[in-house]
């Protein structure tokens, strides 16, 4: 079972400053994380700097220790409060209730897949050329093979900036918190640049 402090954690709602207000915000325009707060800042990624990367790879490495419980808890807290995200899983897509999805053993796979490759970005940090190879192998295999909206990286990343600053307050300070934000801004990005390269939104319907 997933720790209490998780357990509790992914039963909070999502807060409003890091992603779209829900569902029904985003269907009156908001999907793509237009709201003023971090997801914007999304779009405007600056390089990071020597600090930031330190930053990163300390408080990922407090993170880590419990990466399983972390994984859970960001998935539940995205497939709750943006439950248009589950389309992509066939195994748990019809789970509504939180305490449910936490029990679903293809979750916590998946979860775990999740922080795996979090992980993998962190320690390169100091390696550009793999950054870029991750983050371009990343995107592909979701454009291509899983189709998915690329907006979902913007929503799963804020996702992630609450979750880890709920779960690690002490961390995740203020200034933690903007490094983490720059390099996921980096990332979706990244993963977008990837996307208009393999000509999407067409190919999500021109390949099979």
């Amino acid at each position: 079972m997933i720790s209490s402090c998780f357990h509790q954690i992914l039963l909070t709602s999502t807060s409003r400053l890091l992603v779209p207000r829900s569902e029904e915000g985003a269907n009156e325009g908001e999907k793509d994380g237009e709201e003023a707060g971090e997801v914007d800042h999304l779009e405007r990624p600056s390089p990071l700097t020597d600090k930031e990367r330190v930053m990163i790879q300390d408080s990922w490495g407090k993170v880590y220790q419990n990466c399983d419980d972390a994984g859970v808890a960001i998935l539940v807290r995205l497939f709750v409060n943006f439950p248009s995200s589950k389309q992509y899983f066939s195994q748990f897509k019809h789970i509504e209730d939180a305490e449910e999805l936490e029990k679903s053993s293809q979750l916590r796979k998946h979860a775990h897949r999740v922080m795996n490759a979090i992980n993998t970005l962190v320690e390169s940090l100091d390696n550009p050329d793999k950054v870029s190879s991750v983050l371009k192998s990343l995107g592909k295999a979701h454009a291509v093979r899983h189709k998915v909206d690329p907006v979902y990286f913007k929503i799963l990343s804020g996702v992630i900036l609450e979750v880890l600053g709920e779960a690690y307050p002490q961390v995740m300070t203020a200034e933690v918190a903007s490094a983490w934000t720059n390099l996921l801004a980096i990332l979706c990005c990244s993963i977008n640049a990837v996307y208009e390269e393999l000509g999407w939104p067409h190919l999500s319907t021109s390949t099979g």
